[in-house]
């Protein structure tokens, strides 16, 4: 997903020379590449992401585009106030990137998950939340954030997500992209744990479910009425997402069944916890009730 963010982000910077790569310190060979090919539109702040913040919305009204990149968990909690009045408030055109979104820095623990973010930020007025699954969806997402006023919010993973969708992908204009078709069981995921739910549902398919899919690229702009239409006639909804279930995918669905009526919703993520563990991915997910099978098992309870 860094690559497809980066590939994405250097076919805009050729055209608009008002596009400016921004890093703490983040230290990949996809910043190496934008050095190369744009020397005088990127700029390293070290690790600072507090002043990288600060100075993006200068920059912003200054009339450049900023795309501040780094790990999501360093960007979001370190640099919120600056997010909060410098940019949010001021309503500026500040694009920000969150690496490592959910458990994808498996190795190094909770204190470099992204797993409060959407939690965090979509409480912030004027923000756009995009959370990308694969790499095509990142590519796109790169592409509504330079074109979407005020600022946007991108969370991607960093550990060779499957790719779902074709070359010719358009992401849908509701944010809900549609997986697989089923309507007794819907499960919607965001971001790079839809690999997971997709063999989950597949298992429940399998065992006589007619389970369906739905991946949510945008979060905020939440569209409601979508989602109600999705959800027709279904006797569960879940979600599924690699964070905190309060206040992420999970509680914006319920937000919206409860005001607006719905199926019943069985939330999977992080209870009120801190993921346990480190070492892959794989095992981590595992851990923690996030890999294909524990999803399932968790849906299967639920319909009981």
């Amino acid at each position: 997903m860094q690559r497809a963010y980066m590939s994405a982000l250097m076919e805009l910077a050729e055209k608009d020379k008002n596009i400016l790569h921004l890093i703490a310190d983040s230290g990949t060979g996809f910043d190496e590449m934008f050095r190369r090919n744009f020397p005088g539109q990127m700029y390293n702040f070290g690790i600072s992401e507090q002043l990288m913040t600060g100075a993006a919305a200068g920059m912003a009204i200054a009339g450049k585009i900023p795309f501040v990149f780094t790990y999501g968990s360093f960007l979001v909690h370190r640099a919120f106030e600056f997010i909060r009045n410098d940019i949010c408030f001021q309503n500026i055109s500040v694009k920000m990137a969150g690496m490592g979104c959910g458990l994808s820095v498996s190795t190094l623990g909770p204190s470099h998950h992204t797993t409060e973010d959407i939690s965090v930020l979509r409480s912030l007025p004027n923000l756009t939340l995009l959370s990308p699954a694969t790499p095509a969806q990142t590519a796109e997402s790169v592409r509504t954030a330079y074109e979407t006023p005020g600022p946007v919010y991108v969370r991607i993973g960093m550990n060779n997500e499957r790719e779902f969708f074709g070359e010719s992908y358009t992401p849908s204009i509701s944010g809900l992209d549609e997986v697989i078709t089923g309507r007794e069981v819907v499960v919607f995921s965001t971001g790079s744990i839809l690999a997971e739910a997709y063999e989950a549902v597949n298992l429940l398919r399998e065992s006589g479910v007619d389970a369906g899919l739905v991946n949510v690229w945008r979060l905020k702009p939440f569209d409601s009425g979508a989602f109600l239409e999705a959800v027709k006639g279904a006797g569960l909804v879940v979600s599924v997402e690699e964070h905190s279930i309060h206040g992420g995918l999970g509680g914006i669905l319920s937000e919206v069944i409860a005001e607006k009526g719905g199926p019943r919703l069985r939330r999977i993520g992080l209870a009120d916890k801190f993921a346990a563990g480190y070492g892959t991915l794989e095992r981590v997910r595992a851990e923690n009730g996030l890999d294909a099978k524990s999803i399932y098992e968790s849906i299967t309870e639920a319909m009981r």
